[in-house]
């Protein structure tokens, strides 16, 4: 659609000859496009910061742990105290196939670990170097622990980012170095900057990680086990099969395999469908909110090209009478319409990119980016498209009002 620099003009003195009426139409334009990319980027940014709970963490994953008794069994009164044990984890490998990992953890709460002159608390966790494929640590120095670690009863440790922070103030790589841990030495070999929230016995940063062997006998733990992590195969679903490590642990230990709190299994499967779900929803409100506003506003701006046509019956009639074609009328309708829409929906984006550039700011924590709130390139352009679509669309009733206009009837109205 071709217009000229006079089109261009009227277009200007049209939108300028009623001031209060555009800047409310505009405005509409304007807000609507403002609530629907800060929506839409705001919702992916919150996904990303929940998401982030869970960051490394696999998905078709489950934790047994076990608690007082809540049924009586085999003459044993119901809330006894009981103990899974080491065995436990070959017991899930052989009996559960469908297993690709299973993980044991130990934990001593309330450690001292001591560097020089400083001192940090932390919790101490006793793991296999397998529980990666678990919970995927992620090393900012070093490296996790390995199986030679667990063959040679090394001892070795991985520091949590807080308890780095804390015991190496100035930064900078602590591997070989010695950190007493309440009373034993240990060299550092790696340090964990993970920041998921799913607390398995403790937060990550918080940490300090050591064989599981070694744990054993510096902590005099035995042979007992309070956590077992495990993995599904591929296209293993873990609901599927939690009853049935139920029923091994049970049966090992006299406990009711049908006392499903004695024998805790927490499917990790239930919890990402469940945060999938809610972003579903939250989506589908983001777009029912923003597109609302957007035509909300689009009618708004047919409605003043509306009373702008009949304001001017006489001039199009004028124009028609000196030769002006359906063409040239239709042009200058939707010309007015789209040009209205678009300065007022890209100041909306404009506004909407500022708002969600100083929440990214605001969640930007030693130099690294929590999670991205800003909209892609393609929902820019995406947005433009449909603000032009709904500026024609606007534009449509008043452009056939205005060609339907004839001289004759527009004279006689003057």
């Amino acid at each position: 659609m071709r217009i000229d620099l006079d089109t261009y003009r009227e277009i200007l003195d049209t939108l300028t000859r009623n001031k209060s009426r555009t800047f409310l139409t505009g405005f509409g334009i304007f807000w609507g496009v403002f609530m629907l990319v800060s929506l839409m980027g705001g919702g992916q940014g919150v996904k990303e910061l929940l998401a982030s709970n869970f960051e490394g963490f696999a998905t078709n994953s489950a934790i047994i742990f076990a608690q007082p008794t809540t049924k009586p069994y085999h003459g044993f009164r119901k809330g006894r105290t009981w103990n899974m044990v080491y065995k436990d984890v070959d017991r899930l490998r052989q009996q559960v196939p469908e297993l690709d990992v299973v993980s044991p953890m130990l934990s001593q709460w309330g450690a001292i670990v001591v560097f020089g002159d400083k001192k940090s608390t932390g919790n101490v966790k006793g793991l296999k170097p397998d529980y990666v494929q678990v919970d995927a640590p992620k090393m900012y120095y070093g490296r996790f622990l390995n199986d030679m670690d667990m063959a040679q009863r090394r001892k070795v440790c991985v520091l949590g980012k807080k308890v780095y922070k804390t015991l190496f103030p100035g930064g900078g790589d602590p591997c070989g170095q010695m950190v007493r841990l309440d009373s034993m030495y240990f060299r550092v070999v790696g340090v964990d900057y993970s920041s998921g929230n799913m607390n398995i016995n403790g937060r990550a940063e918080e940490s300090v990680i050591i064989p599981i062997t070694l744990m054993q006998q510096a902590y005099n733990k035995g042979d007992r086990v309070e956590l077992i992590c495990v993995t599904g195969r591929k296209g293993v679903v873990m609901s599927r099969v939690a009853q049935r490590m139920r029923e091994v642990i049970a049966r090992a230990h006299d406990v009711d395999s049908t006392d499903e709190k004695a024998v805790t299994v927490f499917n990790t499967e239930i919890l990402f469908k469940l945060m999938d779900s809610l972003f579903d929803g939250v989506n589908f409100l983001i777009w029912l909110v923003g597109i609302g506003t957007l035509l909300a506003g689009a009618i708004g701006v047919s409605n003043i090209m509306m009373v702008t046509v009949k304001e001017r019956t006489t001039e199009i009639g004028i124009r028609r009478a000196i030769g002006a074609t359906p063409a040239n009328i239709l042009s200058q309708i939707i010309s007015e319409s789209i040009v209205l829409t678009l300065v007022a929906g890209l100041s909306g984006i404009l506004f909407s990119v500022l708002v969600l550039q100083m929440l990214e700011m605001a969640n930007t924590t030693d130099g690294i980016l929590a999670a991205h709130f800003q909209i892609g390139a393609g929902t820019a352009l995406g947005a433009l498209a449909l603000l032009s679509l709904l500026g024609i669309l606007a534009g449509m009733a008043p452009a056939a009002r205005a060609m339907s206009i004839k001289p004759v009837d527009a004279m006689r109205d003057e």
